[in-house]
């Protein structure tokens, strides 16, 4: 579905990708870990043509996303759903409007189609009804539900998820986890998650891709990236900050 191909990417001369090399496979949920600031968000902003690569190569189903240009590459973004960190929510508009706003903005609905789109969306992440609320009377954790269900309304191939639990309390980030791994096995989307926190990882992943000094360092399962002998990703899933004692 995505392939990651010896990419690179720096910024005022310090390189944040280093040829990094990473395969997604359609429908499975890949978790990319790493330390805060290690280019995590950099690889997901290049697989959706936010950010062009200064070498390698990103292939979509089998197209080189640096090479779309104009309407190719913005039919190729409305094939992503994506859940940013914040939420990234309108203040101005009420939770309904943020929901409709991809549709109006690309699609000519009639307003009783986007209003069913929206509620429809909202169901799936447990939220009915709240079309009318304004982002400031909503917690953490509902803002992340809405921002999800914003991802969703155009029922997207592939789901994109920036750091999903950052921000809200353990309870409700295993919540999100919970809606993340329904959504999956309801919706057969492939999913690409960045995080930091093992916990989530471990339970929303297929497989997990440990990024380091901006290249792909180890991929596994949950449990060989648990019991894994490469002391840099043995380190960061123990939270570790000096290096085992034998």
């Amino acid at each position: 579905m995505i392939e990651i191909i010896n990419l690179t990417k720096s910024f005022n001369g310090h390189p944040v990708l280093r040829e990094a090399n990473l395969t997604i496979k359609d429908g499975e949920t890949m978790v990319i870990i790493g330390r805060s600031g290690g280019g995590k968000t950099v690889l997901l902003k290049h697989m959706i043509g936010l950010m062009s690569p200064d070498g390698g190569q990103v292939f979509v189903d089998g197209q080189e996303v640096s090479r779309l240009k104009g309407e190719a590459l913005a039919q190729l973004r409305l094939t992503f759903g994506m859940l940013f960190q914040g939420a990234a929510l309108f203040d101005s508009l009420s939770v309904g409007e943020n929901v409709a706003f991809p549709l109006r903005e690309h699609t000519s609905l009639k307003e009783a189609q986007v209003a069913d789109r929206v509620r429809e969306c909202l169901e799936l992440v447990g939220l009915k009804g709240i079309e009318a609320m304004k982002p400031a009377e909503l917690s953490g954790g509902m803002k992340k539900r809405v921002g999800l269900a914003r991802a969703l309304v155009f029922q997207p191939r592939v789901i994109l998820y920036d750091e999903p639990t950052t921000g809200v309390d353990p309870i409700m980030a295993d919540a999100i986890n919970r809606l993340i791994k329904e959504l999956h096995d309801r919706l057969k989307v492939t999913a690409v998650a960045v995080t930091h926190d093992m916990v989530s990882a471990y339970k929303i992943a297929d497989r997990i891709a440990m990024l380091h000094e901006g290249r792909i360092v180890q991929v596994g399962t949950p449990e060989e990236i648990r019991c894994t002998t490469n002391p840099l990703v043995r380190r960061f899933v123990l939270g570790s900050s000096e290096d085992e004692k034998t």
